[in-house]
């Protein structure tokens, strides 16, 4: 309990002291705002988008609509609500607020609530003709049950009745137990009524369909196989008549195929996909197939990235696209013949804690578009660009009146070998604000979560934070990440953790042979995948003061059967399942180092995590308390997986991990 009050105590006159400094502080956290979905109108003279700022009165993000013309100018608040979406002629928008659609004219600003649902749409769409609109609903199934309980007496007060569960998944970390249902496609039309589902079975149809230039058809990505339980990898592509609800199959493999987009003129469809060789990373790649499923190739054979969001030209000769490569999100455009355009880097800011990738774009008639920029020194903000044009320009400063008073950490890139087999790594430097060379400084290891994902050169409150705290801060992208290529994201196959521990300690070798880091002063943390690593860390080595694990796992076996996504593991992660080779799960999980730790060690984590549940942290925590190492756990309470969903929570997490290492500065470990 000492070392609780203490970090309490640190953290209440930190944030006192921040309150007056021009570093970016605790509660600067507040004021960030950031562009979400932008969707640029069919003509290209306006861009709408989702404006997300953080409520401080009630610690939430807040979601409005705001429209701005593509110079920049008439810049204005649209309503309240997500998902703006242009009708084809331009004259129409529909948004989903307060659970429903509703449809606004862009002339007269009059609104009017299309919809009268139960649950809430999701992924809507104008058919082309602009008469209907396509939206994702669940449709609720009764929840299975062996007997009928008895009856309360009259006014009596019983305890909820019991729930039985024989889903393959049936809770989401964020959500909690999910709704007995399955998702189905549904139509309304755009002068209201009642809506009509076109899809039926008892089949997942998450994902958002693509109409046909008829406005007839439907196309969409889903797992109607017999044994999609056991199957859940594969997705396959259909075609679903709006008419008389006839539904047919487009593709047939192993392998996920999603996110379908029909051709101007009804004869393509470009898709994206692999074929499943059940590893721990696969590219996804871009495909076109002709409408009635023949002909299928792959556009990107020559890109080696996962590629995400196609969108066909006016004229249908080639595809927009996005991906990530070398921690970098980028708009590009392919032909038909395979030749790649990039159109425009920096993509993203939508994770406002972390530097991790994410971002969208959109794309007018006229081959302008619209997307989030971030960068180190900004969230998202709102530009535009033109295929065949000058480099995008950005129209929006929703961070000027913030951050321009505030000096940063200067964020530099770095490039080292690994120990392991001389591979080029990637990582970034931050620097504190008041950075002079000639000082030697404590350095921070952050690593990040996934692993199958990238930190790179965005924007980030919680480094921000770390490094106004006088810290340098390393943050990479060991082997594992994406953005590098299929090889290089897939060497953890049956190796997590593995060898890239030997990448970060080399980063961290690389930047202290800059010649301005205090080697007795080193630290580290990082969460989820990230909390892995700074667990496995603290058992291979004892050269950091200081660790704090952020949701970790430290046992597999455990992991892989009770977190939300425990079907994710087996064979692709690890081989076989935990009971026909414990050993091999164990031998991977931080838990089996546990008696080498002399590293004093912060566990944080949210109370309703699904997907590092808060059993790992507490064994981490009471191994270490059994050997009498200075550990302490900090709870969220109410946060899940997302630990920045309620701002405060953001804000306590750092200071925490702050007060830990502050703590440990300068003193010697001893065991």
């Amino acid at each position: 309990m000492k070392t609780v009050a203490v970090i309490l105590i640190s953290v209440l006159v930190s944030t006192v002291q921040a309150q007056e400094s021009d570093h970016f502080t605790d509660m600067d956290v507040f004021g960030l705002e950031w562009v979400a979905n932008p969707q640029i109108s069919p003509d290209g003279g306006y861009v709408a988008y989702v404006r997300t700022s953080l409520d401080v009165m009630q610690d939430r993000k807040r979601s409005e609509i705001w429209i701005i013309e593509s110079d920049g100018s008439d810049h204005r608040r649209v309503a309240a609500g997500s998902s703006p979406t242009w009708s084809p002629a331009g004259d129409k928008m529909a948004y989903v607020s307060d659970g429903q659609i509703h449809v606004r004219w862009m002339d007269t600003g009059e609104t009017a609530t299309l919809t009268q649902l139960l649950k809430s749409p999701r992924a809507i769409s104008w058919s082309p003709d602009g008469q209907y609109i396509a939206f994702n609903m669940l449709v609720p199934y009764p929840a299975p049950s062996l007997i009928d309980p008895p009856s309360p007496p009259p006014n009596a007060t019983w305890a909820d009745p019991p729930i039985m569960e024989d889903r393959f998944k049936n809770r989401q970390d964020g959500v909690g137990y999910l709704d007995f249902g399955y998702d189905h496609l549904f139509v309304v039309s755009v002068e209201g009524g009642t809506a009509v589902q076109v899809t039926s079975g008892d089949y997942q149809h998450s994902g958002g369909a693509a109409w046909t230039p008829d406005s007839r058809h439907l196309v969409f990505s889903s797992n109607r196989n017999e044994d999609a339980v056991h199957d859940y990898r594969n997705s396959e592509l259909y075609m679903v008549s709006i008419v008389d609800r006839s539904v047919v199959r487009l593709t047939e493999r192993a392998g996920p195929d999603h996110s379908p987009v029909v051709s101007p003129d009804g004869q393509h469809i470009a898709f994206l996909g692999f074929d499943d060789r059940i590893r721990t990373y696969q590219v996804t790649r871009l495909h076109v197939m002709d409408l009635d499923g023949g002909n299928k190739r792959v556009l990107t054979s020559d890109l080696d990235r996962s590629v995400s969001s196609p969108v066909w030209s006016t004229d249908g000769d080639g595809i927009y696209f996005q991906y990530d490569s070398e921690g970098n999100s980028k708009i590009a455009f392919i032909d038909l013949d395979g030749d790649v355009e990039i159109l425009a880097h920096n993509v993203g800011g939508t994770s406002y804690g972390r530097p991790y990738g994410g971002g969208s774009f959109s794309v007018a008639s006229d081959e302008r578009f619209a997307f989030n920029q971030t960068r180190p020194e900004y969230p998202g903000e709102l530009a535009v660009g033109f295929r065949g044009g000058s480099a995008p320009r950005r129209i929006t400063n929703l961070n000027d009146d913030l951050l321009a008073g505030k000096r940063l950490g200067q964020v530099e890139e770095i490039w080292w070998e690994s120990s392991f087999d001389q591979r080029p790594i990637q990582g970034w430097i931050v620097k504190p604000p008041d950075f002079n060379p000639d000082q030697r400084y404590p350095l921070i290891l952050e690593i990040h979560g996934g692993p199958v994902s990238n930190y790179g050169d965005r924007f980030s409150a919680e480094m921000q934070l770390l490094a106004s705290s006088g810290y340098v801060v390393l943050y990479s992208n060991p082997r594992g990440s994406t953005s590098y290529g299929e090889e290089f994201g897939d060497l953890l196959y049956h190796n997590y953790p593995g060898n890239d521990y030997d990448d970060l300690m080399s980063g961290v070798d690389a930047v202290i042979d800059l010649g301005y880091i205090d080697e007795d002063n080193l630290f580290v943390t990082g969460g989820s995948a990230g909390g892995i690593m700074s667990a496995w860390i603290i058992g291979k080595t004892d050269r950091f003061r200081a660790a704090a694990a952020q949701k970790p796992v430290v046992n597999w076996y455990s992991k892989v059967l009770t977190a939300d996504n425990w079907y994710g593991y087996f064979n692709s992660r690890y081989e076989g399942l935990p009971w026909e080779d414990p050993e091999n799960y164990l031998k991977f999980s931080p838990i089996s180092l546990v008696g080498n730790v002399t590293t004093p060690t912060l566990i944080i984590t949210g109370e309703e995590d699904l997907r590092t549940p808060l059993s790992e942290s507490y064994q981490l925590f009471h191994a270490l308390k059994l050997r009498k190492i200075d550990t302490a756990v900090v709870r969220l309470p109410g946060a899940s997986h997302d630990m920045s969903r309620r701002p405060s929570q953001l804000i306590a997490k750092v200071a925490n991990i702050v007060a830990w290492f502050d703590r440990y500065r300068g003193q010697k470990v001893t065991s």
